[in-house]
């Protein structure tokens, strides 16, 4: 299964199209609406308005062996902990060896931009990094699949 934190996601068609290639179901979850979908492969999940509630969602859903695509990294922190394959929309991979870093960072930014050290501008989505988005997403699409197979062996 395919988790998408979908509100201001900027790769919805790709991981559509990575998907549907590897045969995989996509939820897509958001506070807002979200363009209806006659294929049984994707959901539409729409949460309440509250504080981190399609986070919580998705938290509580994903487990090892999904995929999630957020760029939210408490959210990330809370899916890599479950044993699901986490990207950002950039292609940036968080995993076990780079939460915690990846955490810490995110913090440091928010203290910066609290204490106007930092006026926190975020780097536009570029052409390179939906490229590097596809290149990561297929790649967790197969090792998400590889984990789902059957074990050799077992009836």
């Amino acid at each position: 299964m395919i988790y998408v934190d979908a509100d201001a996601c900027p790769v919805k068609p790709e991981v559509l199209k990575v998907a549907e290639r590897h045969g995989l179901e996509v939820t897509f979850v958001a506070n807002s609406g979200l363009r209806p979908s006659r294929d049984p492969m994707i959901h539409n999940v729409i949460v309440s308005n509250a504080f981190d509630a399609a986070d919580n969602w998705i938290a509580e859903r994903a487990g090892a062996g999904d995929v999630v695509v957020t760029a939210d990294v408490p959210l990330a922190v809370r899916c890599v902990a479950t044993g699901a394959f986490v990207s950002g929309p950039t292609g940036r991979i968080f995993d076990e060896t780079n939460i915690g870093m990846a955490s810490a960072m995110r913090d440091l930014g928010a203290h910066l931009r609290e204490t106007g050290e930092s006026k926190g501008y975020n780097a536009a989505f570029s052409p390179k990094d939906r490229s590097r988005f596809l290149e990561t997403f297929d790649r967790l699409c197969r090792r998400a699949k590889s984990h789902s197979a059957p074990s050799g062996g077992q009836p």
